[in-house]
């Protein structure tokens, strides 16, 4: 379902539609003097809102469909990783490699080393408390799990008595899946940054001032009014025509 914002959107451009039509069936009393309010200007502008809308409504799918294929890809990592630790620690590798595999883990789990112990409340109720100021631990975006992925494969790949029977634990197929995990990840950056610069498009053609599509209507119904008066029925046919802002946030 479309959120009440992309709605109006899209309500915008209909009302010019609509705009435009009344103001073409004025027929030669539609002259405006002003360049961007005569029809041709108007048409132009109808025209590349329908396009820009279109174009932010297909860069979102495309956002989406990416991000899905990589919850999807990364969806079974945190398992896997646990499941490479078991792997390692099941042979004869030292405690420390072993320990520094398990930190690395730790990192991918979002998960502490050791369980904060908070200092007990002061005895002196007037006492000031100072407030605990750890900074949290989580590193869950995916750039810092390929990163925290890359160490393990690299951890695991110079110690030689890692070698499991399993092939999604071997080296060559974890190398295959960090290469995955780091294409779907740029594949998301990239349609992120084509929904952005789509969102910065549709946002200066429709509301950038003076020049944006809902300040241009209200110069059309403000020409229209001079020159039918505001008691005239063409004018009552434009003013019912709503063009609105978003709010600012």
């Amino acid at each position: 379902m479309a959120s009440t914002s992309e709605t109006g959107h899209a309500k915008n451009v209909a009302n010019f539609e609509d705009l435009i039509s009344f103001c073409t069936g004025y027929g030669t009393a539609y002259n405006p003097s002003k360049v961007n309010i005569k029809l041709p200007a108007l048409n132009t502008l109808f025209t590349s809102a329908k396009t820009i809308l279109q174009t932010v409504k297909s860069t979102k799918t495309i956002l989406d469909n990416s991000t899905n294929v990589r919850e999807i890809g990364f969806e079974p990592f945190k398992k896997l990783c646990t499941r490479i630790v078991n792997a390692l620690e099941a042979t004869d590798a030292s405690k420390q490699t072993v320990n520094d595999a398990k930190t690395i883990n730790r990192k991918i789990q979002g998960k502490r080393a050791d369980k904060i112990i908070l200092p007990p409340p002061p005895t002196d109720p007037s006492a000031k408390v100072i407030e605990d100021t750890h900074i949290s631990v989580s590193q869950q975006s995916f750039d810092n799990l390929i990163d925290h992925f890359t160490k393990m494969i690299q951890l695991v790949s110079a110690e030689p008595l890692y070698n499991p029977n399993e092939a999604d634990l071997k080296v060559v197929q974890l190398n295959t899946l960090l290469t995955s995990l780091k294409a779907s990840n740029t594949t998301v950056i990239t349609a992120t940054t084509g929904h952005s610069n789509a969102l910065i498009s549709r946002n200066d053609m429709f509301y950038k001032k003076d020049v944006g599509l809902v300040d241009i209507a209200l110069e059309v119904k403000k020409y229209v009014k001079s020159v039918f008066g505001a008691t005239s029925a063409q004018y009552k046919q434009v003013s019912k025509l709503k063009f609105t802002s978003p709010r600012k946030k």
